[in-house]
């Protein structure tokens, strides 16, 4: 006991003895610099947001190590604040897309909030965006939960509603054309990669919009999505005036058999034949392809309904949320006020527009050749804005005639837009491979 003692009484004095070593005199210690209440209150109104907003920083950096306006750094950042708290009001009030604008808007107010830098590559929303959207992560996992949300029934009882679901890609890449052609007269100026991102629009997917433009065009992330989805908000507004422009009364009216019913078999071969093709193909859509496929399968499986609901619902609302976030953080206003993102806003509704007329005419013209003719209404849903364009179509469809039910049949060409609008994408990737 008493050498325990000694051992604990001889501790405390070493380290005394070496805490007073190491301790500076106070002939060393530095005094704090003393300062007025009124510099206090100076060095307070520097650091708000008040004096950020009228008092910009000649030759900031954004993350690109690009110079950012002062326009950008003051009123262009109180004008992206509103432009995002009217998205909230979209999402909240007139119910587009809230699982999306919501977090998108949100986010586009935080990332506009001068000197706390939290869309840089150091704030939380740029740390979301690198960890989650810049390497494709989140619209792959987004596409896991899409493909265990999906019955391709209706498109296995009736494969012929494929080819509808493709047509409807021609305004992806009628409207990449039509983005160069605007650049070539000098009104636009968007590169080659630019503009593919802009005509994925034309899909009506946003996270296949999201993944591409975060491989092609990372600068026009913020509009391209907030285009993509602010259209898919808008089908049954946009796609009623396109589909009675392009068919008669009587063609609305035509009926279509019931689909027969498709076996479990075949459901759960579809996606490992799909994926094979996908493979063998074009493997630059398998990273999407592969996902939707992984996501049905699990669900047609019948023995993973654990893992099927997980994908249904926790897991694709974790990453929803994120993946809205990083988007909002592309919403900064010297990414934003630009003039190209008029050009996105308006080439977009122009590629939405033709991949719905694409639809319904490919319907049209499949027509001349079938026996039992299809409802040309069911090819607007070929754009992939699942399900909502095909309710539209079976809305029309009941306006001509009420016992015409469309909406199984509808969900075709629908469930075959989403495939097309990732093939679509692989094929963007290889050509800039």
């Amino acid at each position: 006991m008493r050498r325990i003692l000694l051992s604990i009484i001889a501790f405390i004095l070493f380290s005394t003895l070496s805490f007073s070593a190491s301790t500076p005199s106070s002939t060393e210690v530095k005094p704090y610099e003393t300062k007025t209440i009124s510099q206090l209150f100076e060095n307070f109104y520097t650091s708000t947001g008040i004096y950020a907003f009228f008092h910009p920083i000649d030759g900031a950096l954004d993350s690109d190590g690009k110079e950012i306006s002062n326009f950008s750094q003051t009123a262009g950042r109180a004008i992206m604040i509103v432009v995002c708290l009217f998205l909230l009001y979209l999402a909240i009030a007139k119910g587009f897309e809230p699982l999306l604008l919501i977090p998108i808007g949100f986010g586009g107010v935080l990332a506009n909030i001068p000197i706390a830098e939290i869309g840089g590559p150091d704030g939380f929303l740029g740390i979301i965006y690198n960890m989650g959207i810049a390497n494709g992560l989140f619209p792959i996992i987004i596409f896991m939960g899409v493909g265990s949300m999906t019955d391709f029934g209706p498109l296995l009882a009736n494969p012929k509603t494929s080819i509808l679901g493709g047509a409807a890609q021609f305004g992806i890449f009628i409207t990449l054309v039509g983005a160069m052609f605007l650049t070539d007269l000098g009104i636009f100026n968007f590169s080659l990669q630019d503009a593919s991102a802009i005509g994925i629009i034309g899909g009506a997917d946003g996270p296949t919009a999201i993944f591409i433009a975060s491989r092609l065009a990372p600068d026009l992330l913020g509009a391209i999505a907030v285009a993509a989805y602010s259209y898919m908000a808008l089908v049954p507004i946009i796609q009623p005036p396109i589909m009675y422009a392009l068919t008669t009364k009587e063609e609305r009216a035509i009926k279509m058999t019931q689909a027969r019913t498709v076996s479990q078999l075949e459901r759960i071969i579809f996606p490992i034949s799909m994926l094979m093709v996908c493979i063998l193909v074009l493997p630059d859509a398998t990273p999407l392809i592969g996902a939707l496929m992984f996501g049905n399968f699990l669900k047609e499986s019948g023995v993973v309904d654990r893992l099927s609901k997980t994908l249904q619902n926790s897991l694709i609302n974790i990453v929803t949320i994120l993946l809205g976030l990083g988007v909002g953080s592309k919403l900064a206003s010297d990414k934003f006020l630009v003039p190209e993102t008029l050009g996105i806003l308006i080439l977009g509704l122009v590629a939405f527009a033709i991949g719905t007329a694409s639809g319904i005419m490919m319907a049209k013209l499949l027509n001349k050749f079938l026996d039992k003719p299809i409802n040309p209404l069911i090819g607007a849903a070929g754009v992939s804005a699942v399900p909502m364009a095909a309710r539209v179509a079976n809305k029309i469809g009941l306006v001509s005639d009420k016992s015409n039910i469309l909406l199984m049949h509808a969900m075709g060409p629908n469930v075959s837009g989403v495939i097309g609008s990732a093939v679509a994408a692989g094929v963007l990737l290889s050509i800039f491979k």
